[in-house]
């Protein structure tokens, strides 16, 4: 607003020049030119300066004190007086930015915006909503809500209007008319955001797996034992990239070797890394207690004390002495192995809970003679518990029958594989993990163990 300086009606007195007066917007004193009175105040019968936000006032004389050669000109801002400043009503605060808002989906605040779906006076509002506490303390008087396919996605807070007056009719058409585009608009950049927030994520997590899987393929056996007069084969496929299932070979005293299959619940990451703490406990005890019942007992009571909740490990310790043919094992509530033998197939059955449950439990051992061609397949349940399209299961009964059927070591393996997939179909996706071990004594292998170990078969 621009406002004239005023002056007397009479005669202009004489000065040492004319000079024009202008008020800054910074309020900064600056003076140029030189031999300048200072002004007088009305009180004292003479002109004043009156001050305003934005004041701009010119004058032009012609000075007779200056010999009547010439002009001088000069530019005046000074600092308006306390009193002046006293004297400007204060325009109405404003709200820069509407607050920080944490506005669950139960606040009643939205569903009110929901039902309203246009803009809301909220200075007399009463619910009991947080978010709108939040609001009026920070001096918002209207509320326009952002609705978008029927959710509400922000909103247009404004704080009271400068000239002290409500929003007319003609304000709210055009907030509510303007909320209708940036909906739109902003539901479009949220969308944009959660996608490039979940391909970060995802990128994150595929380098984490990555990781892992590198980790998970350390604890797998680089070669399989070289035993004379017997045939190993393994195989192991994750339902992920990385899986709960694992396998080993563990080097016993004299020349026995322990055979161990186990299973984690649940996969991904969490199952990967209760695997790599109970293949640690195995081979850390195996070599010192050897006795697969002893081993399964030590490594249930450490994994009691740090296991996840609703996590537990199924697992076969299988001790086998190569030269005579004998087994001693111990199931930790794991599927029950199945030897292909010259009278059918029989199953390697004891009693044992699995690992991490209950601190303090006993495994049952039992015996086994392999004779020359037997054949054993050591497996996990993602085999048997896969399902076809019309949720059929595979079930153990088909596992027996493919393990009674003839083949041995890697055929095995490539039967149950080939099987497994023509009852799931090509477009299945893997349910579990999948771990196989065949171990077959040679048909031409002589018998070396003691005689009264062919009656004691009680895993039969």
């Amino acid at each position: 607003m621009a406002q004239q300086v005023g002056s007397t009606s009479g005669p202009v007195p004489a000065t040492p020049a004319a000079r024009e007066v202008e008020a800054a917007p910074g309020g900064a004193a600056e003076i140029a030119g030189a031999g300048w009175p200072e002004p007088v105040s009305p009180a004292d019968g003479q002109p004043g300066t009156t001050t305003a936000s934005s004041i701009t006032s010119s004058k032009r004389t012609t000075s007779s004190g200056v010999g009547k050669t010439g002009r001088v000109r000069g530019w005046l801002r000074r600092t308006p007086s306390a009193a002046a400043l006293a004297a400007v009503p204060a325009a109405p605060s404003v709200v820069a930015a509407g607050p920080d808002l944490d506005l669950a989906s139960n606040d009643p605040l939205v569903g009110y915006l929901l039902s309203a779906a246009s803009a809301v006076d909220i200075t007399g509002l009463q619910l009991q909503s947080p978010a709108l506490k939040a609001l009026q303390v920070a001096g918002v008087v209207l509320v326009v809500p952002l609705i978008s396919s029927g959710s509400l996605v922000g909103l247009l807070s404004l704080g009271p209007r400068r000239s002290e007056r409500g929003y007319s009719t003609d304000d709210l058409r055009l907030l509510n008319s303007l909320a209708g585009y940036a909906a739109p608009a902003m539901r479009v950049g949220q969308l944009v955001r959660q996608q490039q927030a979940e391909a970060r994520q995802r990128e994150r997590i595929e380098q984490e797996l990555k990781i892992a899987q590198i980790i998970q393929q350390q604890f797998l056996p680089k070669q399989l034992p070289d035993l004379p007069s017997w045939h190993v084969a393994a195989f192991y496929r994750p339902a992920r990239t990385v899986g709960g299932d694992f396998y080993d070979f563990i080097p016993l005293p004299d020349g026995r070797v322990m055979f161990v299959v186990g299973d984690v619940t649940d996969k991904g990451i969490p199952a990967a890394l209760v695997m790599a703490s109970t293949h640690a406990l195995l081979r850390d005890a195996a070599p010192r207690l050897v006795s697969p019942g002893k081993v399964l007992g030590h490594v249930n009571d450490m994994l009691c004390v740090d296991i996840p909740a609703h996590m537990f490990v199924t697992c076969l310790a299988l001790v086998l002495n190569p030269v005579s043919g004998e087994v001693v094992f111990a199931n930790a509530g794991h599927d029950v192995p199945y030897v292909r033998t010259q009278g059918g197939v029989a199953e390697l059955r004891a009693r044992g809970m699995p690992l991490g449950l209950m601190s303090g439990m006993d495994y049952e051992e039992r015996r086994f003679q392999f004779e020359p061609g037997d054949c054993a397949l050591l497996h996990s349940d993602g085999l048997a518990e896969a399902h076809a399209p019309d949720r059929e299961m595979f079930g153990f009964p088909r596992v027996s029958a493919l393990v009674g059927k003839g083949p041995s070591g890697e055929a095995l393996i490539d039967l149950c594989l080939t099987e497994l997939g023509s009852f799931t179909g090509p477009n299945h996706e893997q349910e579990d993990d999948i771990t196989l071990v065949s171990l077959q004594r040679s048909p031409s292998a002589w018998h070396q163990g003691d005689p009264e170990l062919q009656g004691d078969q009680g895993g039969v």
